[in-house]
This record gives structure tokens, sequence and C-alpha cells, in this order.
């Protein structure tokens, strides 16, 4: 079997937002503005949006009830990387300084979209997966 991008013409897609969900605001609004630096408009307490730059997260909050996945998503079952823009020591000393425990890593590997990174891996407050990659300096990496 041929893969897809073989058996037809298409442009590579682009990322606009994928859906996690919380389980309690404040928390959730309070670290994803602060650990990963979403910006964060006003939302109700159903639903809500975190952005990051040209992307963002859609955020459903306890109640939600409007078009979902056959099997929605649920607080602490997502598993999210975001590209560090620094070094992994500078991503490992902003956790620290947000109190925020180490989960894995860091290490390195060569499971990132753009080839060999460094990765740490942490939680958001309910628990959700989140990592941190690194494409810069990986012969720094502690293994």
């Amino acid at each position: 079997m041929l893969p897809l991008s073989s058996s037809r013409q298409m442009k590579p897609l682009g990322f606009d937002h994928c859906v996690i969900a919380v389980s309690d605001w404040a928390a959730a609004d309070t670290f994803y503005r602060d650990v990963l630096g979403a910006e964060i408009p006003a939302h109700d307490h159903w639903w809500g949006e975190y952005h990051f730059g040209e992307w963002k997260l859609n955020v459903h909050g306890p109640g939600f009830e409007g078009l979902n996945a056959r099997r929605p998503v649920e607080p602490g079952n997502s598993d999210l990387c975001f590209v560090w823009p620094g070094s992994m020591d500078e991503a490992i000393a902003h956790l620290a300084a947000h109190d925020v425990p180490i989960e894995a890593g860091p290490f390195e590997r060569d499971a990132g979209s753009r080839g060999k990174a460094i990765h740490v891996y942490f939680r958001d407050p309910d628990g959700s997966l989140l990592e941190f990659v690194s494409y810069g300096e990986i012969e720094d990496c502690v293994s």
C-alpha cells in the first residue's frame, strides 16, 4: 500500500487547534498562562481558548455539552508536546520556578517532528501529560 502522501497530490496541512478538558478553570488558566505562556481571552464556565501564536487549544470546562468527539476528551487524558524556544536547561529552570515537577527526562529522542531533540515531561493540574521539546543543543543532553 502506498503512503497517503504518495497516493494523491495534496499540500501539507497546517495545524489550527486541538481540544483539552479541564476540571478547574482557575487552576488551568493559571497553569497554561504562567507555565506555558498561553494568551487567554475571557471565557464562560463551559468553553474557552488558550492561544499560542498561530494555533490554540480549545478548552472544555466542567459540564461542557457542545459538539464533541464520540468519546469526549476528559480532564487528565491529553498528551501534548510544546516546542521550547530555548535550551532544555532553561525549560527545566522555568518548570522549577513554577513548582512543576518533572515526570521524566530530560533525554534525547529521535521522536520530534523535526528529528532529534531533548524532551522533558511534566503534568498539568488535571494530570494530562505535557512535554517540552528543545531542538537546540542535543549534545548537552542529560541521559
